[in-house]
């Protein structure tokens, strides 16, 4: 009888679905930016599609999401249930801050998103074009003024390697890093910069409804939801792509590991993930495994060419 009883338990047990983990995603930024954006996208769609039972998003802004990532170093060892998204913007910040964290000390699970960087101005600025706004910055680098994420990160490099393109010296651009992409958008629509500098996809709802004007994209060919030019088009010899990401905590052993990266893979793969993409205009890029690992070495290597080609890092 004993024994029929504990067959019957088993039996049982083996035959309930397996229970989804809860996860906690860091956005090592203000709310409004794109890695907030992302975060709370990955949310939406994890719990949405049984991934996860229950997904918390924490901000943690500052110097370009090291503040976040040295929190998350230091306080998630060992727990597979935490994860942070991060990214082009993330690998400049650690090099112009000289972090005392990197992306070595986490362990990456997977790219997730590329996106084109947009350029824009306020509907109200006088500047209508792209060659208007670099010819402004040939006559005075310094009385044009860059909204943009952290120093170091994807659109101050962007704006770098314009400058650059442009024959203008990168080390003279007057660029202003904000925390968050809310903060940012305030300042452009504000006129309290020349001009804006982000992810389209943080730009496109403004453009849509008339408040700001789109005057070029980073990426060689034109991005999907706007027909502004490429900077390529524009005569600039510069092709930028962001990227973001998501990393799993460090110390986690290879059957931890595995089973985050296997409902990042099952996200990336669901209906409600691909229909976030393309609301949000965002392009899929997902790598994980060994060749993300590969592709991550190289970017950071890349990276750390062009910022001290701009003079960003020594």
């Amino acid at each position: 009888m004993k024994h029929t009883l504990l067959s019957a338990v088993f039996a049982t047990a083996l035959a309930l679905p397996a229970v989804a983990a809860d996860y906690t995603i860091i956005a090592p930024a203000a709310p409004g930016g794109g890695w907030d954006s992302t975060a709370r996208a990955m949310q939406e769609v994890m719990q949405a599609e049984g991934i996860s039972g229950s997904v918390q998003v924490q901000n943690v802004p500052g110097a370009g999401g090291t503040v976040g990532l040295a929190q998350f170093v230091s306080s998630a060892a060992g727990d597979p249930n935490q994860l942070i998204v991060g990214g082009y913007v993330m690998v400049g910040a650690i090099l112009t801050n000289e972090s005392p964290v990197s992306l070595a000390d986490v362990t990456p699970i997977a790219r997730l998103t590329g996106e084109a960087v947009g350029i824009a101005v306020s509907a109200s600025s006088p500047i209508q074009n792209i060659n208007e706004l670099v010819e402004m910055m040939k006559a005075d680098p310094g009385s044009v003024s860059w909204a943009g994420g952290s120093a170091g990160g994807v659109d101050h490099i962007t704006v770098g390697l314009l400058a650059k393109a442009a024959g203008i010296d990168p080390t003279k651009i007057n660029y202003v890093a904000f925390s968050g992409g809310g903060e940012a958008l305030a300042a452009i629509l504000g006129n309290q910069v020349t001009v804006g500098i982000s992810g389209v996809g943080e730009f496109l709802p403004q453009v849509e409804a008339g408040t700001m004007r789109m005057l070029a994209v980073s990426t060689a060919e034109k991005w999907p939801g706007t027909d502004a030019p490429t900077l390529m088009e524009a005569g600039y010899d510069v092709n930028v792509q962001n990227w973001r990401m998501v990393a799993a905590a460090p110390g986690l052993t290879d059957e931890q590991k595995a089973a985050v990266t296997a409902d990042i893979d099952t996200l990336v793969n669901s209906a409600g993930w691909k229909a976030t993409l393309d609301a949000k205009g965002w392009a899929n890029t997902y790598l994980s495994g060994a060749e993300f690992d590969a592709q991550l070495a190289r970017e950071i290597d890349a990276t750390t060419t062009i910022l001290k080609d701009i003079g960003l890092v020594k």
